[in-house]
């Protein structure tokens, strides 16, 4: 039977320390405090020889250096600092692979993108009517529970139909698990009579709706094997008796989910789903040129409370001044 003979690894080098590192480490221990002279004389080594290793030690936190003298840090402290920069090296290292592992479904689609060039199988059905366009999505969520859906709509027309019409079987497709839906509407269409109610009813099923001041055409994303295109791209479905072409291509349906992730990026939250009343009121005095003292007053609230709620809606609106952040909740909607 064969045993292993191997001395265990120097606990000091696993966490990064060269074996002369080590040595000298152990040297300065010994002493607690030396000059570079006396680390030489122990080490049977240079002082200039030394220089360069010590300094390492140093800048490693496990040495101190005051006036000349080298100081040994309780080893508690010392390799303690080490084995937290380790950590930090080994959770760096993981969120690279985490990204590496996020990147597969992208090569994926590549993948994909090759073969239906190479075969010529792009796969395109022609899809007319509204009717037909919201029972095809249930038919293919009910086959594949849930599906997510990325929905880009740009006119007023549609976003009223589907609140009139077809927001209750979507509300309720979300609701039971069937869809997962992102939606992008214009911030105009917020005006439409009885859409809140409907946008309300689908956030709270747990679908996300945000709001441009223009979306550049209709479109959606079915999952990762379907996508809906206009007739003609910046069209949008009323204008053509909805009318669209179902693609069944991976290129087409990783180009268009690149775009939805961009658009949805720069898209604002429905104005009534921010943070609270309490920062609304905050900037709508401000908005009248009200200062930081009287809003305090008119509040109830401190000065520091009344600021605290200006950094907040700052951070929410991605504003780096009062006044940016004053015009960006306007935009929303906030301040009405």
């Amino acid at each position: 039977m064969r045993t292993d003979t191997s001395a265990p690894p120097d606990p000091l080098e696993t966490l990064g320390l060269t074996p002369g590192q080590t040595t000298l480490y152990n040297t300065v221990l010994r002493l607690h405090r030396a000059t570079r002279a006396e680390l030489a004389d122990a080490t049977d080594r240079s002082p200039e020889a030394l220089r360069r290793e010590l300094t390492s030690l140093v800048r490693l936190g496990v040495v101190d250096e005051q006036g000349g003298e080298y100081l040994a840090r309780h080893p508690a402290a010392a390799l303690g600092h080490l084995v937290a920069e380790r950590l930090d090296r080994l959770a760096a290292e993981s969120r690279r692979i985490d990204t590496v592992l996020g990147s597969i479904r992208g090569f994926i689609h590549q993948y994909d993108a090759g073969l239906d060039y190479q075969t010529g199988q792009f796969a395109v059905d022609l899809v007319g009517g509204a009717d037909e366009l919201y029972d095809s999505v249930i038919g293919m969520a009910v086959q594949a529970p849930p599906l997510e859906m990325l929905s880009a709509v740009p006119d007023s027309r549609t976003v009223s139909d589907f609140a009139h019409r077809y927001a209750d079987q979507w509300i309720a497709a979300q609701r039971t698990g069937l869809l997962s839906s992102r939606t992008i509407i214009p911030v105009h269409t917020l005006e439409i009579p009885g859409l809140r109610d409907k946008l309300d009813q689908f956030e709270r099923a747990g679908a996300q709706v945000r709001t441009l001041d223009v979306v550049p055409s209709w479109f959606l994303v079915a999952g990762g094997n379907a996508a809906g295109m206009p007739a003609q791209w910046g069209g949008t479905l009323a204008e053509n008796a909805y009318n669209f072409h179902l693609v069944r291509a991976a290129i087409v349906v990783a180009a268009l989910r690149s775009l939805f992730e961009e658009l949805w990026t720069r898209a604002a939250p429905l104005p009534w789903t921010h943070r609270g009343d309490g920062v609304v009121r905050v900037l709508r005095l401000a908005a009248q040129g009200v200062s930081d003292e009287m809003i305090a007053r008119q509040l109830g609230l401190s000065v520091r409370t009344v600021r605290s709620r200006f950094a907040d809606a700052m951070a929410e609106l991605g504003a780096q001044s009062r006044f940016q952040a004053g015009v960006e909740a306007a935009r929303r909607g906030w301040l009405v």
